[in-house]
Parts: structure tokens; sequence; C-alpha cells
């Protein structure tokens, strides 16, 4: 009998809700993982069948119908590979936040998540009941324990496996991208098996959902504690290990290690990741920013054709009596190298009218904040009306600092249905 287990790690960008589309896309993956890796087993990640986090979506009964169709499908559907995937299990008024392992139209295994994390951006204790059980399977002679994403943050899950004969963990998540929360992933992972002797594969999703950026990094690490494979992150893909049985144990075979991304490369291919899957997975055609000149603004612009082409991308400067010659000229230097439309709207006669409107309710006070504001309302209702009428969403320019000290007019530049350096930023502190 063959001792090893080929392994396919599914690295997928999913979007909660759309169980029709996950599916096939859990299909082709599972097909390319047989075909084009001869693997044994492929993983998908946490509640790969709906997407996370569907919050509450879950509480929907289409979404229940649509779920157990689909896990049908998967079950009746993949043939010559075994596949683990992630889905809402129904159980009378339960719902559970399970895997099961689907082989040639027969479920092997199944497992419920014990632990459910209920802080920072989680909140399942809301929505699913904890697991009691340990799952554990054999392919090709090895014994391969099953855990969800937070099973392996603390003692407990890992060591069930253990104990119920597992010689591998595969892990399942969904974990969100914060700084250096790969480091931590992989030592959390490594005193999971400094406390049982077993190796770990951790496999990840990808890609932006809301606010939140999912970053990838699946890796595997063995029984000495050392990561000996690690995935690009940030990209979708399909990644192969062998498990194999070796003295000390079932060892994934050493394969490629993807090099840790430095700092500041990391939050911006988040904020890349994350504005992409916003406007691509609310099927919005395009952008418009307002350019000011300034390094917030020319950040966000960088970002968005990163994120989805300079085709999509359209800016508009606003200048008014104040506004800078070098801000100007910047701007359209800006706009000229990244190769965007750019248009340029006075806001002066918008503001005249405006002030002129108001001049009799405000006779006797002076001119303070509420005139400054006027400007960035005049620039807001200047770039929604684009937005409206071209369909493409509006993408704020304030900074997460600025919102969070008040310095930032409502209704003027906090307009918009997505802000990169705000939003985004939630995800990466």
């Amino acid at each position: 009998m063959n001792s090893n287990v080929t392994v396919a790690l599914a690295q997928l960008d999913l979007v909660v809700g759309d169980v029709a589309g996950n599916t096939a896309k859990i299909l082709d993956y599972a097909a390319r993982a047989r075909d084009e890796m001869q693997a044994d087993l492929v993983g998908f990640p946490e509640l790969s069948i709906c997407g996370y986090p569907p919050e509450d979506l879950l509480l929907h009964s289409g979404l229940r119908l649509m779920v157990e169709r689909a896990v049908a499908r998967i079950r009746d559907t993949v043939r010559g590979i075994a596949v683990i995937i992630g889905f809402p299990e129904y159980v009378g008024d339960r719902i559970f936040n399970s895997c099961a392992v689907f082989q040639d139209g027969v479920l092997v295994s199944k497992y419920r998540k014990k632990l459910l994390p209920n802080y920072s951006v989680f909140d399942e204790e809301r929505y699913f009941t904890a697991g009691n059980d340990t799952a554990v399977f054999r392919i090709n002679g090895i014994g391969i324990g099953l855990a969800i994403c937070e099973d392996v943050w603390a003692p407990g899950p890992i060591a069930d496996c253990r104990s119920a004969g597992a010689e591998c963990v595969i892990a399942i998540n969904g974990s969100p991208y914060e700084l250096g929360t790969q480091a931590e992933r992989e030592r959390a992972v490594a005193a999971r098996i400094a406390e049982t002797g077993i190796s770990i594969v951790y496999v990840n999703m990808v890609g932006g959902q809301d606010e939140l950026v999912f970053d990838g990094g699946s890796f595997a690490v063995g029984v000495d504690g050392e990561v000996c494979f690690r995935a690009p992150p940030f990209v979708e893909g399909l990644q192969k290990i062998t498990l194999q049985r070796a003295a000390e144990g079932v060892i994934p075979k050493p394969g490629d290690i993807a090099a840790l991304l430095p700092t500041e490369e990391s939050v911006y291919r988040a904020l890349v990741t994350g504005t992409r899957d916003y406007v691509a997975k609310n099927n919005f055609p395009g952008v418009v920013i307002g350019l000011s000149g300034g390094v917030d603004s020319a950040l966000v612009l960088a970002i968005a054709c990163d994120a989805i082409g300079a085709d999509q991308v359209r800016v508009v400067m606003m200048p008014f009596r104040y506004t800078s010659t070098m801000s100007q000229e910047d701007a359209a230097k800006q706009a000229a190298a990244l190769g965007v439309r750019y248009d340029v709207i006075s806001i002066a006669q918008m503001y005249d009218v405006t002030t002129a409107q108001l001049a009799s309710i405000f006779a006797g006070r002076e001119a303070d904040v509420t005139e400054e504001n006027i400007q960035a309302r005049c620039r807001g209702l200047l770039l929604m009306a684009i937005s409206n009428k071209t369909g493409r969403m509006l993408l704020t320019t304030g900074n997460k600092s600025e919102m969070a000290v008040g310095y930032a007019t409502l209704y003027g530049d906090m307009a918009g249905g997505f802000a990169p350096i705000e939003v985004c930023s939630k995800s990466l502190v």
C-alpha cells in the first residue's frame, strides 16, 4: 500500500452568499487537483460553500436549501479524489461550522468546529453551536484528523485528534489578515505540534470580503515544529504537498516556502486585495476618485489602479480659490503617470451660489469651519453625481487617523462607497 498521501491545498477567493459560484469553483479545483497534480486529497477553506463570514445570511432559509444541495452535488460529482469542504450544517434549530470529507460519493468523515471565536471581527457564538466530537479518517493507511481555524489556537482539539489516532491534522481556515498574523499562525501551529507530536497542514482562504481581507499563506509544519511549506500570500491557487511516513511519524515533504512579505508590502497588497474584491464582488464597472494632489488621494489612486486597472479608474480634480498651483500640477502628473481619465471641475461657482443662498441665515455670524465644510460638500456632490451617472463606485480618500479624530467632513470627503485606507485598515492592525 502506498504510504504517502498527496494533498492539494485550494487557497481560494470565495464570495459570501454565492453558493453556486463557490460550488462551481470547488468542483473545478477538485478536478484540477486530481488531473494535474494526481492528488489523493484536496482541502478547501472554512465555510467554502457559502463563503466567510456569512453572518446573518446563515439565518435565511434559502441559504440552508442552497448549501444542502451544493454539498450533495459535490458529494455526487467528485470522483477519483477525496475532498474536504467547509459548510454550515443545519441540524434542527442549530447550525454547526462543519467540514466533511467525501470520496467517490461516500461521506468518509465529518467534523464540527469545537472552538468558536467571539472576539475582534469574529462573532461565531451568535450563529453556531460548538461541536463535541473528534474526526479522524484514513487515506493510504495514514490517519488524518480534521480541525477548523480556531481549533489550532488553543490546546484541546489537536490533542483530541492525536488521541483518536491521527498522525497528521489538516486544518481548514478563514483567517483574516492582520499585521504579523502569518507568523502568529505558524507559532500557534508549532505550539500544538509541541503538545501532540503530530504534523499540521493549514489551508487558508484568500481575497477581500467587505472590510476583511484574507491573505492565504497556507502552510505545513512538521513534527519538529518547522515550516516545510508555505504558499504565496494574496494569491489564489492550488498547491501540492506530500505527506510521507518517516521514522519520526507522518511528516509533510519539504516544498516551496514563500518568503514572508515586508510590512509595507504586505499592507499595500492587503489594501489592493480588499479594494479589488469589493469592486468586483459588488459588480461595479469601475471607480471614481477625487484627486487633490495630496498624499492620501494619490495613494488611493495607486491602490485602485493596481487593484482593477487604470482603464476602470476615473479621477476628478476640483480646485477652489485656495487650491495651490502645486496641488493642481501634482494631481495632473499623477493622473498622467498612471494613465487614468482626468477631469477638472472648479467648485468656485457652486460655493459662491451656496453661500449666497445661506447669507441671510448666516447674517451676523463670523465665517468658520462651516464655510470650509461647504467646499468639501460641493466636491462630494459632484463626485456622487458622476458615480450615479456612470455606475462607478466612489472611493473615499480619507485615512483612518482623520476619521478617528473627526478631521473629515460628513457628506463631503467622507462620501463614497468604500474607503481603502480607512475601512480596509481595520483588519490590518
